[in-house]
């Protein structure tokens, strides 16, 4: 049993996705063809992998942002289409590598690509898809676009690098983990929305907003993706309650209550995540812990306050049904039950 955190104001707000979805769905059937186009091969494992996880019911937030941001700051042409995709293979490509690093048997409720086809193949079908990434980067012909996204690319391998240091380690600071999570989750969000005013000329203030939009939501979208762990359900999840405790991750709850814990309770997250020795009455143990010192809600309460970041950052946009939906989908983020 998790631990119970009240989300307030989800209902109202639970069709944000829903709703931003209908607002860029003639161009997200494009993203979706030109995915389709662009995954082909002639080696057959790869789309069939590739297809396994794209095609796995994820709700394709970050290639909307794209679109979002790209109607958003009035842009006419098609290369946010290219633009989007490459995001969306940017994500799978990250995932299909995460699963590996993390030895992760579920993703959104089904079999991780490498427990059906292996590690190797996981890992080099993310690699195709970072080439095929970077191949619809440079035909946009926007070099601010493909610097953007490269670097992105780059952050986001040093957060998993980042994170694979600082695995297991009990000592793992708050900053040094929002440090990690910054670079792992939200450089694609905040690339993802940048890239939607560059290719609309609008490289200045409306990038530098957007860029804080999407940075401040993918934290607060990875620090309530730490919470749920603990107090969301299995179904809705797509994975165990508990998972990353069970394998040895070290994310905001537990630093918290780390820090805030006695001798004896730092002891017990030394064993059980340090030293890897897990027993069964562990996990309700580990749940207690977290309630004691508020852990899961002061995790929530920090994502609230990036989420008010990234609200402030819509600010200097015009009101309008795009800029509503973004708005809404901060809300939907922090205050998601799954």
């Amino acid at each position: 049993m998790g631990i119970v955190v009240p989300l307030e104001g989800e209902r109202g707000k639970q069709n944000a996705v829903a709703t931003l979805q209908a607002l860029v769905a003639e161009d997200m059937e494009n993203v979706n063809d030109f995915i389709r186009a662009r995954m082909a091969s002639d080696v057959p494992m790869i789309p069939e992998l590739a297809s396994h996880l794209i095609n796995s019911g994820g709700k394709r937030l970050r290639p909307m942002l794209t679109l979002a941001s790209a109607q958003l700051c009035a842009y006419q042409g098609a290369d946010h289409i290219k633009l989007a995709a490459t995001v969306e293979f940017m994500h799978t490509a990250t995932l299909l590598h995460d699963d590996v690093v993390d030895e992760s048997d579920l993703r959104r409720g089904r079999k991780t690509a490498r427990l059906l086809w292996g590690n190797q193949a996981s890992v080099l079908v993310g690699d195709f898809l970072l080439g095929r990434a970077f191949k619809l980067m440079v035909e946009t012909g926007s070099l601010r676009a493909l610097d953007i996204l490269s670097n992105a690319a780059a952050v986001i391998a040093e957060g998993e690098v980042m994170q694979l240091a600082a695995a297991k380690n009990t000592a793992t600071t708050e900053d040094a983990y929002l440090k990690v999570i910054a670079a792992k989750t939200a450089a694609l969000f905040a690339a993802a929305a940048e890239i939607g005013a560059v290719i609309s000329g609008k490289d200045g203030a409306e990038a530098a907003a957007l860029e804080s939009y999407g940075r401040n939501l993918g934290i607060a979208f990875q620090l309530i993706d730490d919470a749920l762990d603990y107090s969301g359900e299995k179904d809705k999840l797509g994975k165990n309650v508990g998972d990353d405790f069970r394998e040895g991750k070290i994310t905001l709850p537990i630093v918290l209550a780390y820090r805030r814990g006695d001798e004896e309770e730092r002891a017990f997250w030394q064993r059980c995540l340090q030293e890897g020795d897990q027993r069964e009455e562990d996990l309700p143990h580990a749940l207690h812990l977290l309630a004691k010192h508020r852990a899961i809600e002061d995790t929530v309460k920090r994502a609230r306050h990036y989420g008010e970041m990234a609200q402030d950052a819509l600010g200097i946009f015009p009101d309008g049904n795009i800029k509503q939906a973004l708005s809404d989908l901060i809300d939907f983020c922090i205050e998601r039950a799954h």
